[in-house]
């Protein structure tokens, strides 16, 4: 007896020994196999389990390239903050040479430049003061992003978790319901 490659094909009968012929489908149905049905579950439960698993893995790679720009981002303004430091130091050092130098004038003319220098550095340190608390500001805000970004990420996950969990029971359900089978409670497999 060979077995036919397509399902809808003609076929001997094992149930009355070759004297009719009927197709695939129907000696199927008279000997109560339900391979279809059970493929088409596996095939479906294969397929949830690599969409769950590409899934976490692009997950994976979203933070992982998530968390590479932002620690680009975070060298390159503190990169940045340095620069800038290394300027207004540089400012400062010119300043206080210039001091010096006004050191030597007469006594008005000392005073005067004295005053302006302090009120130029004083105007520098609060500049970078204020740099600096904004710098300090965005590396928190970032933080704050990227802490509600991992709770949305795990809320994400609980809720395709329930999803599948509900998915799967009413997948069973249906299927008690379809073969006439009562059960007291379908069970749930992680």
């Amino acid at each position: 007896m060979t077995q036919p490659s397509l399902p809808t094909e003609a076929m001997e009968c094992p149930l009355c020994l070759g004297a009719g012929h009927l197709k695939r489908a129907e000696v199927l149905d008279r000997l109560g196999v339900k391979d279809f049905a059970r493929i088409a579950q596996l095939s479906a439960e294969e397929a949830f389990r690599l969409l769950l698993q590409k899934s976490k893995q692009d997950d994976q790679n979203t933070w992982a390239h998530f968390e590479s720009e932002l620690g680009k981002r975070l060298a390159v303004v503190t990169e940045r903050h340095k620069e800038e430091r290394r300027a207004v130091q540089t400012e400062k050092t010119a300043i206080q040479l210039r001091l010096q130098t006004t050191e030597n004038s007469a006594g008005e003319q000392k005073a005067l430049d004295v005053q302006r220098v302090r009120i130029e550095l004083e105007g520098s340190l609060r500049s970078e003061k204020s740099q600096r608390e904004d710098l300090s500001r965005r590396v928190e805000d970032y933080f704050r992003e990227v802490k509600q970004l991992r709770e949305r990420n795990q809320q994400l996950e609980i809720d395709a978790y329930r999803d599948r969990v509900v998915l799967r029971w009413s997948q069973e359900w249906c299927s008690t319901i379809k073969t006439g089978r009562r059960s007291a409670k379908p069970t749930s497999r992680n």
